[in-house]
């Protein structure tokens, strides 16, 4: 197992200075002649390698295995754990010339995911599949044309489909380079940025605007609770516990409401009888006919999701619907949805805002490693589907995030 030459993947060792080809058995060294005029081109730059080449096409005691677990879509259904298949021996991928090899070391889990197992996104995809949205770790390998921008050992983060593995090939232009591995900066790649994005291009948020998060405390709920502030909004936001409700005060949320100990739709009657000028919602089913109802004129009703109905058979949870019309003319009122892959074009400049802010400590980043569940803390792919059962309990504080250990061989 190695690179391929048809791509012009390459790696360069040390010591003996040799570049390694897929075809050949042996390598080719520097002193044989310019190995780089098989792929055409000027001389590329030396790539860092630190041996890891040798390892790649020796698996006796390497680092980078053979084989590899992974998580695969082997059925379509809503329910994770019927439709997801943990794989023992999958072969290690290949990265092309223009990608990396990623180890992960840490990855997401996101209310979605089950949409995706259940093929929800593109009907024209059958399993089985690959899941997972995103994960950050450290680069391991890469191809030629990657090396311009990569190196081995460095720590990246991405958004991608099949980050539930052991290592995903990602293309360097979809990398995002960082600083260091921390579960931190996972919570930015899909929540971070659904928050930022969606608050940006359709809240229209400025000073003194009373604005509603549902379930606040969860993973995309903490950014919009603290983006809407740094606005200088007026933030209320719905959880489940009083612990959670702790959490959201510490981040800046004006109002608390904890929808097991008090009714929503009366405190909000109560407290802003004028209705509120944001809802982002991502709950659906009665909230969001909660949500719409506590509008004010011309309020702005942003639908992220609608967690409450991902486990049906339809994905859905009923509202009423039919009064919909009138409501919103009655009020100059308006929804809209946000998907994050409709803007992507925005994702690589909210991602460096986000960096930057959390780097400098103005955004809190909580991460739910679950600790507090019955079996402990979320290690290794086995517990993914503990997680996704811990998030659809409503029992996470912030982003869930599963820790991917390394083996004992390993050297990264």
């Amino acid at each position: 197992m190695s690179f391929s030459a048809k791509s012009g993947a390459l790696l360069i060792s040390r010591a003996p200075r040799c570049w390694w080809r897929r075809r050949l058995q042996q390598p080719t060294c520097a002193a044989a002649g310019p190995a780089w005029s098989y792929f055409g081109g000027s001389r590329p730059r030396p790539i860092l390698d630190m041996s890891y080449s040798r390892h790649f096409l020796d698996f006796q005691g390497s680092s980078i295995p053979s084989s590899m677990k992974k998580l695969v879509v082997t059925k379509l259904s809503q329910n994770f754990r019927e439709a997801v298949t943990l794989r023992q021996d999958s072969p290690v991928p290949l990265p092309g010339d223009g990608d990396l090899l990623v180890r992960n070391r840490f990855v997401g889990i996101n209310a979605s995911d089950i949409n995706y197992s259940a093929g929800r996104y593109d009907a024209s995809v059958k399993p089985p599949f690959d899941i997972g949205f995103e994960g950050v770790g450290d680069v391991v390998a890469l191809g030629l044309s990657a090396s311009a921008d990569y190196t081995v050992g460095q720590a990246v983060a991405y958004l991608k489909a099949g980050s539930f593995a052991e290592y995903t090939v990602v293309p360097a232009k979809q990398a995002v380079p960082l600083p260091s591995v921390k579960p931190e900066f996972l919570t930015l790649m899909v929540s971070g940025a659904t928050a930022y994005i969606s608050l940006k291009e359709l809240g229209e948020l400025s000073e003194g605007k009373k604005v509603l998060v549902t379930a606040a405390a969860g993973g995309t709920g903490q950014f919009a609770v603290q983006l809407a502030k740094k606005a200088e909004c007026h933030v209320i936001g719905t959880c489940s516990s009083d612990e959670k409700g702790g959490f959201l005060k510490s981040i800046g949320c004006d109002r608390t409401i904890n929808y097991k100990t008090e009714n929503v739709e009366s405190v909000l009657r109560k407290d802003y009888p004028e209705g509120v000028d944001v809802v982002y919602e991502s709950v659906g089913g009665k909230m969001f006919d909660l949500a719409l109802n506590s509008l004010a004129t011309k309020g702005r009703l942003i639908v992220i999701g609608f967690i409450a109905g991902y486990q049906n058979p339809t994905g859905l949870q009923p509202i009423k619907a039919e009064l919909l019309p009138a409501k919103l003319l009655k009020k100059s009122a308006s929804i809209r949805g946000f998907f994050l892959n409709h803007y992507l074009s925005e994702y690589k400049m909210a991602l460096k805002h986000l960096l930057k802010m959390c780097e400098r400590g103005d955004l809190v980043c909580e991460v739910d490693f679950g600790d507090m569940s019955p079996e402990g803390k979320f290690t290794g792919l086995e517990s993914v589907f503990r997680a996704v059962d811990y998030m659809y309990m409503g029992k996470n504080i912030g982003k869930i995030v599963v820790e991917l250990p390394h083996s004992v061989n390993s050297k990264l």
